[in-house]
């Protein structure tokens, strides 16, 4: 008998599908985490391994300059490998482009890509290219290393833990998902400098990717509606004024920050704050709230608690 399956959002089928994937000996983290970890018996450095797709019509649109475009397809992997505190070092590239396209265009998306790949000293590899009936869309495979035992994963949370968050939130789609700078420096940094229990980039928002943090390390947490430092871009109401979202809930939603949000332990959260401002005087770094032992995520404003029911961009979400 056919039986039609019901609809799966992004995190379902990611879950439905890794269940019974097979795994090796040196694979130290798997799916689940920003990067997988790989033990390959190199005496110092572990190796993590990522990848990552950029769309038209979903990630960009072919308004945007191509040079955007490519800077945004190698971000979004950089941002990953930012978040486990790590180094990238190679990548490959799969270009997929429908008929008559434009090789001006293409060329530009290269140049996007190469520019933030020599900053950030990766070498870009090799790769794949093939044709799309419909659409442009670049995947991004990365390379990195990260210093043993210093790879802060998304299950370290503490109950007690203090909540912290670089830079600003929302109004991404006033053009900022296509400029951001990936966190590598500040991430290698923060363990550098202090225990560093948990960490995410915000790729689909905080409200989302907090969650993921909660739900792999078994805790809930409080935001201080307050603290969450806001973007320019989102209380300026960028969007059509029938499609606005309050700033806050723009903040809390938007996605495609991809600042860093982490968790550590409470003693260190105010040498943690001074230490910052003398090595990062032009980016913010705020408190927003703790980890609790409760499950779920609440938002704490002037009305009192309440959970926090939003969620952050999720691929194909139930109506």
């Amino acid at each position: 008998m056919n039986t039609t399956a019901l609809p799966l959002n992004e995190f379902e089928l990611i879950a439905r599908l890794t269940r019974h994937l097979p795994t090796h000996p040196s694979t130290l983290v798997g799916p689940g985490d920003d990067c997988a970890v790989l033990d390959l018996g190199l005496p110092d450095r572990w190796l993590l391994f990522k990848t990552d797709a950029v769309v038209e019509g979903v990630h960009f649109n072919k308004s945007a300059a191509p040079e955007r475009i490519g800077h945004k397809a190698l971000a979004r992997c950089l941002s990953d490998v930012a978040a486990m505190a790590g180094t990238p070092t190679h990548a490959l590239i799969t270009l997929a482009l429908p008929p008559g396209f434009d090789l001006a265009f293409v060329e530009g998306l290269y140049v996007g890509m190469r520019a933030l790949a020599a900053r950030h000293r990766v070498a870009v590899v090799g790769g794949e290219t093939t044709a799309d009936p419909d659409h442009l869309w670049l995947s991004v495979a990365l390379l990195g290393t990260v210093v043993p035992g210093k790879c802060p994963l998304r299950s370290g949370a503490k109950a007690g833990d203090a909540l912290f968050v670089t830079g600003e939130l929302g109004g991404s789609l006033a053009g900022q998902h296509l400029d951001f700078e990936p966190r590598l420096a500040e991430a290698r940094w923060l363990v550098q400098h202090c225990p560093i229990h948990a960490m995410i980039d915000l790729s689909d928002g905080l409200a989302g990717d907090l969650r993921h943090v909660l739900n792999a390390s078994a805790v809930g947490a409080e935001l201080r509606a307050a603290s969450v430092p806001i973007s320019r871009a989102a209380r300026q109401a960028t969007r059509p004024s029938a499609t606005a979202k309050p700033p806050l809930l723009a903040a809390l939603t938007d996605g495609e920050d991809y600042e860093l949000v982490f968790t550590v332990a409470s003693r260190d959260a105010v040498p943690l704050l001074d230490a910052w401002k003398k090595a990062f005087p032009t980016l913010r770094l705020t408190c927003i709230g703790k980890i609790t032992a409760a499950p779920g995520l609440v938002l704490i404003d002037r009305k009192g608690r309440c959970p926090l029911t939003s969620d952050g961009y999720v691929h194909f979400q139930k109506p």
